[in-house]
């Protein structure tokens, strides 16, 4: 319940989060989500989705609770600099 409310707070957000930040937030997500990356490296043309792809390959190995606990955290951080 506090992973969903944190994932819904970020969305709300006053401000847009940093790239380094947004990149975080969306590798603990998806470790959170789904686990260890599933899916092969897109090439190197696709900048975004290789941008996705790394920062989803960095959590590898991160239990699922472990990273829900991580992505609250950012969450938090975020929502106290930034406001919702």
């Amino acid at each position: 319940a506090d992973f969903d409310r944190a994932a819904e707070d970020v969305r709300k957000l006053k401000a847009r989060p940093d790239d380094e930040n947004l990149k975080e937030l969306y590798g603990l997500y998806k470790q959170s989500v789904i686990g260890d990356i599933d899916i092969e490296r897109p090439g190197t043309l696709d900048l975004k989705g290789k941008a996705k792809w790394e920062a989803w390959n960095l959590q590898k190995g991160l239990l699922k609770e472990d990273a829900m606990r991580a992505y609250i955290s950012k969450a938090k951080e975020l929502i106290e600099k930034d406001g919702i």
